[in-house]
């Protein structure tokens, strides 16, 4: 097990255990090379050496890495260090699909096709890159803070293959696929199936199969109708039940041949929720990730519902053996659309006999049964005709019980306003009377499922068989803002959701509220608002920067602008030089705060620091070959300056051109320096034109 602060593949640092499943750990971790947080995946450590799981482990990263949409939590790394095999994903903050449910009972009808439509574009994403999820269940289903729907956990997804069969069963009862739970081919279809029942669960409020094991359940896929979900959500447009209908068909072929038709009807179906356009081919717990055992899909494929619970299903865990049956046929997705009707039907009665061998004996006692109600019927027909005889000999007699006997027949009628719907009910049926729930209404008196109308008034005389039509409450629309003001961001938001609310955040400083938590909310506290309303949430920032004035530390050393800036609680920042012909060498030219203003404590202040005016410098140049007059504008167009010109007799050099100069040429001085040169004054005399 991981503890906070541990580093993981040298980038992870770990922040806290957010999650854990039946075969791995999930962690919340920094990741310090993006700068972000993460969640990490951590195999458990009694997994870590079976060679099996850590195989299904890393299929697990290879299968959903390949999958980039805004619809499914995205994996970023995997590795294993000192037996701890990881995997690291996106760090989405929010809920559960089934935790929503749950805190709202159900979903309105917008809300819950807003949602699957949103799932089904993860699921349509994966299927296009081969991938099938296998276990789409609300629990995979994550709605972040800010409301994207995300599917996570592609724990048992693996490369689609035509000729691959799984023989053990995956994936939470509840919502596995008949031939998910027979152990037969999976493919997309049973994906689509798995998501009917996901928004049959949404739209409800409950899974459509539930029983006291795994093995009924899977059962009850297999065997069972399907309810509709409009027997408990009286109004349900047409086009939602019959998507919710098509997608959970027992048979694959009569499902959606593809998430793609799905998307498009779930669309049709927010736009036109009444028009009934959806083709159908005729014909609950926090559930962990479990595998059906070997005798347990012999009890489904015999169709015997066990006598107890052997395989409480908190004992199931995530891992699973794959293996593959050579002697399956490949399944053909083409199948054919113009079968035999007659044939398929007499190929059904023969698969429903194979499922249960004890059809036959439940046949022959039915049968006697029958019998045996025939035969009654035959007597009383016989008796009642002898009756008749005997009353038509008598028939002159006159009745003196007539007003009596009506008067039996009536019951006074009693008041089931304010009673539980069951209550109520049976508190009729005692009386001899029926009862018909009408209508459903809010009611701010009467809590959800409580009797709020009764066709027949209390104290009313009516026959018995009568049937008492009423309006059952579905409970107030009003609920009460909690208390959050001090929780930590995340517990507020998870009890916002549970009243009922939404919630809009803004953040604030605050220097008594940690940061994180709620500072206040409006509507406050307490307060009665309609659900759905909005909450404003104030997050609190934590304390606020604390500001100083900045000084002027222009014209000071560095040394002087440091300790200055460092009294004023500012952090001497960069330190820059450049050339200045006003500011002295070693001192401070200019600063990038402006001196005066109001900045944060500690702020960096960078600074410029004077190297003292620029030094040009220029080539001498060479003044061979030329006349004085040449010489001097050669050294001034360089910058430099004209010294003494001697003259100097020469028998080489011609009168008035350059001999030599004082500095050589191609030597590099600075712009100004004085040239010194000599030039020839001709030949010198020889003292012989004297004699």
């Amino acid at each position: 097990m991981l503890r906070q602060g541990d580093l993981i593949g040298g980038r992870y640092t770990v922040v806290s255990k957010v999650g854990s499943g039946g075969m791995s750990d999930v962690y919340k971790a920094k990741d310090n090379k993006l700068n972000r947080y993460v969640a990490i995946k951590v195999l458990k450590p009694e997994f870590s050496e079976d060679e099996a799981f850590v195989s299904k482990f890393r299929v697990e990263a290879q299968s959903a890495a390949g999958l980039a949409h805004p619809n499914i939590v995205n994996v970023y790394d995997v590795g294993d260090e000192d037996g701890i095999h990881y995997i690291v994903m996106e760090l989405v903050e929010g809920i559960t699909l089934k935790t929503y449910i749950e805190k709202k009972g159900r979903l309105s009808q917008k809300e819950a096709i807003s949602v699957a439509i949103q799932v089904a574009k993860g699921i349509e994403s994966a299927h296009n890159n081969h991938i099938i999820h296998r276990d789409i269940k609300p629990q995979n289903i994550i709605i972040s803070k800010e409301g994207k729907v995300k599917v996570t956990d592609f724990g048992i997804a693996r490369a689609a293959s035509t000729n691959t069969i799984n023989s053990n069963v995956m994936g939470s009862v509840h919502y596995i696929s008949p031939e998910q739970a027979r152990g037969g081919f999976v493919d997309s279809k049973s994906d689509i199936y798995s998501l009917g029942v996901t928004l049959y669960e949404m739209i409800t409020g409950h899974v459509p199969f539930d029983a006291d094991t795994a093995v009924s359940v899977a059962i009850k896929h297999i065997q069972d109708e399907i309810i509709p979900p409009s027997e408990y959500v009286p109004g349900l447009p047409i086009s939602v039940e019959k998507i919710i209908l098509k997608c959970t068909q027992k048979s694959p072929d009569r499902r959606y041949k593809n998430v793609t038709e799905l998307i498009a009807d779930l669309k049709h179906s927010l736009i036109n929720p009444n028009e009934d356009f959806v083709k159908i081919i005729p014909g609950v717990l926090n559930d962990k990730t479990l595998v059906l055992s070997d005798e347990d899909l012999e009890r489904i494929k015999r169709g015997i519902l066990p006598e107890e619970d052997e395989y409480p299903q908190e004992e199931y865990n995530e891992g699973y053996e794959e293996s593959y049956d050579e002697n399956q046929e490949e399944y053909d997705d083409n199948y054919e659309d113009d079968y035999d009707e007659d044939e398929e039907l007499y190929a059904k009665e023969d698969n429903e006999k194979e499922l249960n061998p004890k059809l036959d004996k439940a046949i022959t006692i039915g049968g006697i049964i029958v019998a045996l109600v025939i035969v009654g019927i035959v007597i009383y027909i016989i008796l009642s005709f002898a009756g008749v005889l005997k009353s038509t000999a008598t028939k002159d007699k006159p009745s003196t019980n007539i007003s009596t006997q009506e008067e039996s027949d009536k019951v006074e009628m009693v008041n089931i306003v304010g009673k539980d719907y069951e209550d109520a009910k049976d508190e009729l049926n005692k009386l001899g009377l029926g009862i018909k729930k009408i209508a459903e209404e809010e009611s701010d008196v009467y809590p959800e499922g409580y009797v709020v109308f009764q066709s027949v008034s209390k104290g009313e005389k009516i026959k018995k068989n009568t049937t008492i039509e009423v309006k059952v409450s579905t409970g107030s629309n009003k609920t009460t803002v909690p208390k959050v003001v001090g929780m930590e961001q995340n517990a507020a938001f998870t009890e916002i959701v549970k009243a009922g609310l939404n919630y809009t955040t803004s953040q604030e400083y605050s220097d008594s509220v940690p940061e994180g938590c709620i500072i206040s909310c409006a509507p406050g506290e307490g307060e009665t608002v309609e659900k759905e309303s909005n909450v404003n949430l104030v997050i609190s920032k934590g304390e606020a920067p604390k500001t100083t004035t900045v000084p002027s530390v222009v014209g000071m050393n560095q040394a002087e602008a440091q300790s200055t800036l460092s009294n004023s609680l500012l952090n001497l920042g960069s330190v820059t030089q450049e050339y200045s012909d006003t500011v002295a060498k070693d001192l401070v030219i200019s600063q990038d705060q402006t001196a005066g203003a109001t900045v944060n404590q500690w702020t960096n202040v960078n600074i410029v620091i004077s190297l003292g005016p620029e030094v040009k410098t220029t080539t001498v140049p060479s003044l061979a070959g030329m006349t004085q007059a040449q010489a001097e504008v050669a050294i001034t167009a360089a910058g430099l300056t004209v010294g003494t010109v001697t003259e100097v007799p020469s028998d080489s050099i011609t009168e008035g051109y350059v001999i030599d100069q004082s500095i050589a040429s191609n030597t590099t001085v600075e712009e100004g320096t004085t040239v010194n040169f000599t030039v020839s004054a001709g030949q010198e005399d020889s003292g012989d034109d004297n004699e």
